[in-house]
């Protein structure tokens, strides 16, 4: 599919890109090319072929699920000006 100089101009400008007169052929030509890989790739049969998460069989590695740090809320709500039951006791905002 080969494209203008005129609607790549338009690209340019709506991307506002400058793009100066003697270059204009130049991208042209590279995104000429590049749909034509973007069409080789559509015309591959991919109908018995699975979806793939990562292209490579990678197991993730995963941390164990341990606590690591101490319970330190009856200290955090110590120092907090109310709180009630575990809460956080705040002033009402809106009537």
């Amino acid at each position: 599919m080969a494209h203008s100089n005129e609607e790549i101009e338009r690209l340019a400008r709506l991307a506002r890109l400058a793009l100066p007169g003697n270059t204009v052929d130049a991208m042209r030509i590279h995104l000429d090319s590049m749909f034509g890989i973007i069409a080789q790739m559509q015309a591959v049969d991919t109908t018995n072929i699975e979806p793939m998460s990562h292209p490579q069989e990678l197991a993730a590695r995963l941390r164990d699920d341990a606590v690591t740090e101490t319970d330190r809320r009856a200290a955090f709500q110590a120092v907090a000006p109310q709180a009630e039951a575990g809460l956080y006791l705040v002033p009402k905002v809106i009537e």
